[in-house]
Formats: C-alpha cells, sequence, structure tokens
C-alpha cells in the first residue's frame, strides 16, 4: 500500500471511528461501535450452546449452585444499575446463564449477552465465595462492557468493511470475523483482550461484585493467589495478555474505596418506573 493510500486509509478509520462511537458507561471510554446486540448476540447464544454440547459440565453439585448463585446475584446488580440508567433495552437482550465446565483449565469467560463459563481449574484459585464473585464480576463487566463487541467492531474497520453488513448472517467474511475475535472452539474458551479491556473489566467487576454483597478486598486476593500459582514460569492463558499480577493487585486495592463508595450510590439508586 502506498503512502496515499495508506493515509486515505487512516482517514476512513478516524471517520467511521468518530462516527461510529459510543461511551463505556460508569468509566467513560469511548469504544468504536460497529455492532449492534441484535446483530451481535444470536450468533453469541448459538455459539455458547456448541460449546455446552461439547464440553463436560462439573457434577460437583455444590460448586455448580456456588457459581449460578454467584452469577445471578451479580446479574441482578448490573440488571438494577443497567434498569436505573436508561438502558433497559440493554438489559433486556441479556440472556443470562451460568455452567460449570469439569476442565483443568485456569479460566473463566462470558460470552456476549450474558453467557458465562467457568472451568473446575479456576475454583482453586477463586478459594471460596467472594473469590468467586470476583472473577465473576470481571468476566460479566465485560459483557457489560460489550467488550466483544468493541472487538468485532475494531475487526471491521481493520478489514474495511461497512457498517451496513449484516453481522449474524451467514456471510462467509462476518462469519470468518466472528470466528477470529470470539470463536470459542479452543479450550481457552475466546482470545484474550487488550490491557485496556481487562483493566475496565477489573473495575466494573468490583464494583459490580460489592454492589452484590460481596467482599471486594477479595478481588486482589485472588489475584495475589494467581500470582502464586504463576510462580516465576510463564503464565497461564488466562493472563497472557492481561496487566501483571502485581500491577492488577496494587490497582484493585487503590480502587477499592472509590468502588465501595460507587456500590453503594448505584445500590441507593432507584429504578425507574
Amino acid at each position: 500500500m502506498n503512502r496515499c493510500m495508506k493515509k486515505i486509509a487512516i482517514l476512513i478509520f478516524v471517520s467511521i471511528f468518530l462516527a461510529e462511537c459510543s461511551t463505556v458507561p460508569i468509566t467513560g471510554r469511548k469504544r468504536l461501535d460497529l455492532v449492534s446486540d441484535a446483530q451481535a448476540l444470536p450468533a453469541s447464544f448459538a455459539q455458547y450452546k456448541g460449546f455446552l454440547e461439547k464440553n463436560t459440565k462439573s457434577k460437583d453439585i455444590e460448586k455448580t449452585n456456588q457459581i449460578k448463585r454467584v452469577g445471578k446475584k451479580i446479574s441482578i446488580a448490573v440488571d438494577k444499575f443497567m434498569r436505573a440508567n436508561n438502558m433497559s433495552k440493554e438489559a433486556d437482550a441479556y440472556k443470562w446463564e451460568f455452567n460449570l465446565i469439569e476442565d483443568k483449565t485456569v479460566n473463566a469467560w462470558c460470552m456476549p449477552g450474558g453467557k458465562v463459563v467457568f472451568y473446575t481449574g479456576i475454583l482453586p484459585i477463586c478459594d471460596n465465595e467472594d473469590g468467586v464473585a470476583a472473577v465473576m464480576g470481571h468476566e460479566v463487566a465485560h459483557a457489560f462492557a460489550r467488550h466483544g463487541q468493541e472487538r468485532m467492531s475494531q475487526a471491521m474497520a481493520q478489514q474495511g468493511l461497512s457498517i451496513a453488513v449484516a453481522y449474524g448472517t451467514k456471510d462467509d467474511k462476518n462469519s470468518e470475523i466472528w470466528n477470529m475475535v470470539y470463536g470459542i472452539g479452543s479450550q481457552v474458551g475466546m482470545l484474550a483482550y487488550s490491557r485496556t479491556h481487562e483493566s475496565e473489566a477489573d473495575k466494573l467487576g468490583l464494583i459490580f461484585m460489592i454492589m452484590a454483597g460481596y467482599n471486594g478486598e477479595e478481588a486482589a486476593q485472588v489475584w495475589v493467589r494467581m500470582s502464586k500459582r504463576s510462580g516465576k514460569s510463564s503464565q497461564p492463558e488466562f493472563l497472557s495478555t492481561h496487566p501483571s499480577n502485581e500491577s492488577r493487585i496494587n490497582t484493585l486495592k487503590a480502587f477499592l474505596p472509590e468502588a465501595t463508595a460507587l456500590a453503594k450510590k448505584f445500590n441507593a439508586t432507584p429504578i425507574a418506573k
């Protein structure tokens, strides 16, 4: 690509970003927003269903119930926030579901629209219900902030696709981008998010877990345990592109007072009729 073409491509990308961006609630970060829930969620739900059909759910009733219990409490807190802040349409689109998969992988993830999976391998890192809530809050925050849709939007812009592309169709190009950005055929479940997304999900997740009645101090402790597990060896895939454990621990501890204040504020906010 010559210099002129590069400049044109950059101008097109900047124009798309300025014209089609939205704001992440609470954090205020601007995001590229080319993909609607109506376009992304049907594919998300179909992929989640396919994943469950191919993987083994845990037979540990107690742990499974814990995942579902924590997920329900946090999703209720998120739903309350959304409905109190003119986001009822978005809230209605979520189809919350929480499952525990028998797998030693240290991982958990949430597809767009509230489809959550925990692997049994991450439970020792969670250690207790507050720890589960810390991980759950983080994963739910990815869906709340529409990080998946943002990644799809970035992929569309990078490949020069029009905003008019029907993302939920059987179009080969659209399917290709979906699989690249959010394919769940691998053991990891989905590609890692950027550090910006991870840091944002950490903060939002901390607020949500506190709103749901859990101890926010445990969020940092999850990463203390993760750090001990990782040691000096390479990080597990769950952390491959994430902020360092130390950075994460410090950020969560520093943000805890603000998260607690925001959680109290949001819980006190009456839901609009």
